[in-house]
């Protein structure tokens, strides 16, 4: 399905899309903007099933699923992102898992967060009524960080133990990469943007707006 991986960098494209905002509104917040990009390629360097490999935090993962790469790539821009920067917040966004879609349909992004953000959750609920681009708040628990333990002797796994609920999985994977305690939240867009894209066929721009409003009113 390589020829759909145009619209999967929409998590991407949002970033760049607000940034782009806040620079025409001339928004005066210190805001760090990064956007991980991966080729959908295969290669004599590409890694296999079973591989075992070491994130840039240290934390070893165990590819379940070589088609799970964007959680990788994302785990590594949040520490690299961290460690350089040291944002007092950390928001990301990425078409992320076809789960979220079978959970909350074609229009809808999922919103993740840990229990003690509710700040987080709260500001993204208002913006997206402002944006007029839908999110539903999205449980995280130890069933979950329990399904990306590792089960050969790394520290996690990309794929979750069983089908049900896996974009609550890769939520919960991404959550061992924030760093510090500090506040976070995580955007599941795959429906919005790929599902939900308009009668031509292009991809809608869903959650460029999202962060915007919530950059503008709620930092």
């Amino acid at each position: 399905m390589m020829e759909l991986m145009y619209q999967d960098k929409g998590g991407s494209t949002a970033v760049l899309g607000a940034l782009q905002g806040c620079i025409d509104l001339g928004i005066k917040k210190n805001i760090i903007f990064a956007c991980a990009f991966a080729d959908n390629a295969i290669g004599k360097d590409a890694y296999k099933p079973s591989d075992i490999l070491t994130a840039m935090n240290g934390l070893t993962v165990e590819i379940g699923n070589t088609d799970a790469e964007g959680r990788l790539v994302l785990a590594d821009t949040m520490t690299y992102v961290q460690r350089n920067y040291n944002p007092k917040k950390v928001a990301y966004i990425a078409t992320l898992t076809g789960s979220c879609i079978v959970a909350l349909g074609k229009s809808t992004a999922g919103l993740f967060s840990s229990e003690d953000d509710k700040g987080m959750v709260s500001g993204f609920e208002k913006a997206s009524e402002d944006a007029f681009e839908p999110v539903w708040h999205m449980p995280l628990n130890d069933e979950h960080r329990d399904s990306v333990k590792g089960k050969y002797g790394a520290d996690l796994s990309n794929l979750g133990d069983c089908r049900w609920g896996g974009a609550c999985h890769a939520a919960a994977f991404l959550e061992r990469f924030v760093e510090d305690n500090r506040p976070w939240a995580h955007l599941d867009i795959a429906g919005p943007v790929t599902f939900g894209a308009s009668e031509n066929g292009d991809a809608t721009g869903f959650g460029a707006k999202l962060l915007l409003s919530y950059i503008d009113k709620c930092i």
